[in-house]
């Protein structure tokens, strides 16, 4: 279809059919363009005393026509071809510059977000004249070329949200010197984009050889909700579990806003911003700092172009590569299933399953719907599988208290260190990791506590009828259970499906709540750690506080910690510091807790 597109108001029946008949126009595949085509275009462009821009494709062909800018005319996301990081998208602009001798940010924006394959600027003289003959002359004299360049300084480069759109574009985009329009007419336009396209090439698989996993771009919003200590905890933690994911971080994109957008969370020129940071920063993956609906991530990946995830995916991600046992794995599994069930799209009759015959023409069940009812299956099936669990569970519980054996559950933030203090007082060998969620399945192990002195008391505000002293005793034998870490706003997916795991911590007769005292939001993860406790089901026993790894911790933060909670343990379970306090403690606490 012949439509012209982009600002229409005021234009005449006869120049709209001067501009529709520029669709008939071709110019060979291996040129630029030709000077004929290039004079009447500026003609054209000249009498409506408006900026026209003219997109074609490989083989010459007239594909779009518009009436503005490049940035006004531009090719809608999902009309674009798709590409890879290697390719560019096999369409080239031409467009008529009354008022400007190159390309602005704003023309050079529209290239990098379509991925042009370049884009020929013509400066108008004002004025020309038609030749004997036919045609015309004298309307444009020159053109500038502006082409993307190939990400040759990425390996090394890490951005953090400092850039403006003009600075991406700047460092993305390069304009060539004016050339007579004659001389741009006999250049190779395909030995041009092919130069151009190698070297995207080798630059892309550089890139892959270097570095594995996913070039990531994070984005961060900042609500009225937030503080900025908190707001930046938050993308310090994305930026560690994309770590931890396999992930490098190539850039932080922020921005601040009362709310979120409903439809892209950020606003649209935000989006541009990271659609450039996306693409000079040779990103594949945009991960966002909160949970996104559905539609959010369709809309941003439309606009981006590039694969989006929020927090939740990203953590899912790491669980599922933790997974080791076949519970785990399970578990894993029903957690993406949940997560997934709402993110299916479809394409409508597209998706459409046509039958044959009498009563069975006509749409029928979409694929959509077919997907959706296997997962549905499987989803129920998951769910099956973990209620035998929670089962299987609850006998080996009942069988550990017919033996009268007390069980205190290590609970904490992720890389808090918890399997390593396991290790270090059970002799276990639990992989400990400084990772985040390298502990997916509880570990049980036993622990013999022995009192061979008086026992500090601990806090009455925490046991008020905890005695003040334990009487020596040959030994005291507990369960100690390693659970899986929590984390800030842990997803509703994980607490469902790992409810089985959950219930270590609820079922156990009391709680070792470990602190890392080194990190600089310890405050926030006490906080998060009772906020996912306080939800739970069932009210867990009483908590011991112990604050781990404070050979690393500054002398304020123990300082701290010491006033706020003065009854709390200090340890460094790698450094085997303070350990003797804690069993000391953990057999005041069982005490307490059992009623002895």
């Amino acid at each position: 279809m012949e439509t012209i597109h982009g600002d229409l108001k005021g234009l005449k029946t006869n120049q709209l059919k001067q501009l529709k008949r520029l669709y008939h126009q071709r110019v060979p595949g291996d040129r630029f363009t030709t000077p004929e085509f290039a004079q009447r275009l500026a003609a054209i462009s000249t009498e409506l005393e408006k900026p026209l821009c003219v997109y074609f494709n490989r083989r010459g062909q007239v594909i779009r026509v518009g009436v503005g800018t490049p940035r006004q005319t531009q090719i809608p996301p999902l009309e674009l071809p798709r590409y890879g990081a290697e390719r560019l998208c096999g369409i080239r602009c031409m467009a008529t510059a009354p008022e400007s001798e190159q390309p602005g940010t704003g023309a050079l924006t529209a290239l990098a977000l379509q991925r042009l394959d370049a884009l020929v600027w013509l400066p108008l003289t004002g004025s020309g004249f038609a030749r004997r003959g036919g045609g015309v002359g004298g309307y444009v004299k020159s053109a500038r070329v502006a082409h993307l360049l190939p990400p040759s300084n990425l390996p090394g480069l890490v951005v953090r949200g400092t850039e403006s759109t003009a600075e991406s574009v700047t460092q993305s985009t390069t304009v060539l010197p004016p050339v007579p329009i004659e001389d741009l007419a006999e250049q190779d336009f395909l030995d041009f984009v092919t130069g151009l396209e190698a070297e995207f090439a080798r630059e892309v698989s550089g890139l892959e050889i270097d570095q594995a996993g996913d070039r990531v771009l994070l984005v961060g919003v900042q609500t009225s909700d937030r503080d900025p200590r908190a707001f930046e905890d938050g993308l310090a933690e994305l930026d560690r579990l994309v770590d931890t994911a396999g992930g490098s971080v190539v850039g932080v994109v922020r921005q601040k806003r009362s709310r979120p957008h409903p439809q892209t969370v950020v606003g649209e020129g935000k989006v541009e911003e990271i659609a450039l940071q996306a693409q000079s920063l040779g990103a594949n993956l945009v991960a966002f700092d909160r949970d996104l609906s559905p539609a959010q991530i369709r809309n941003l990946e439309k606009f981006i172009g590039t694969r989006v995830v929020d927090r939740t995916e990203v953590i899912l991600d790491i669980f599922a590569q933790r997974a080791r046992s076949g519970a785990g794995k399970l578990q894993v599994e029903l957690a993406q299933l949940e997560y997934l069930m709402p993110r299916l799209t479809g394409r409508g009759q597209a998706m459409s399953r046509l039958g044959g015959g009498i009563g069975t023409r006509g749409p029928g069940e979409t694929k959509l719907e077919t997907e959706r009812r296997v997962i549905q299956r499987r989803i129920a099936r998951l769910q099956r599988e973990v209620n035998e669990l929670q089962a299987h569970r609850n006998r080996l519980r009942q069988r550990r208290q017919h033996h009268d054996v007390p069980t205190v559950a290590i609970v904490g933030y992720t890389n808090a260190g918890k399997s390593t203090l396991l290790n270090v007082l059970t002799d276990a060998e639990v992989y400990a990791a400084d990772q985040l969620f390298a502990t997916l399945d509880p570990t049980t192990r036993r622990l013999t506590l022995t009192a061979p002195a008086p026992i500090a008391p601990i806090a009455e505000s925490e046991f008020p009828d905890s005695p003040e002293f334990a009487e020596p005793t040959e030994g005291r034998s507990i369960l100690l259970t390693d659970t899986v870490g929590f984390i800030q706003e842990l997803p509703p997916p994980l607490m469902d499906a790992f409810r089985a795991t959950l219930e270590e911590v609820t079922e156990a007769e009391a709680l070792l709540h470990l602190v890392d005292l080194s990190h600089p939001s310890w405050p926030r993860h006490i906080a998060a750690v009772h906020e996912i406790l306080g939800e739970m089901p069932i009210v867990p026993g009483p908590e011991l506080l112990v604050f781990n790894k404070i050979d690393a911790a500054s002398s304020e933060a123990i300082e701290q910690a010491k006033a706020e909670c003065p009854h709390g343990v200090f340890i460094s379970a790698g450094d085997r510091l303070g350990l003797e306090t804690l069993r000391q403690q953990l057999l005041n606490l069982v005490r307490y807790a059992t009623g002895e």
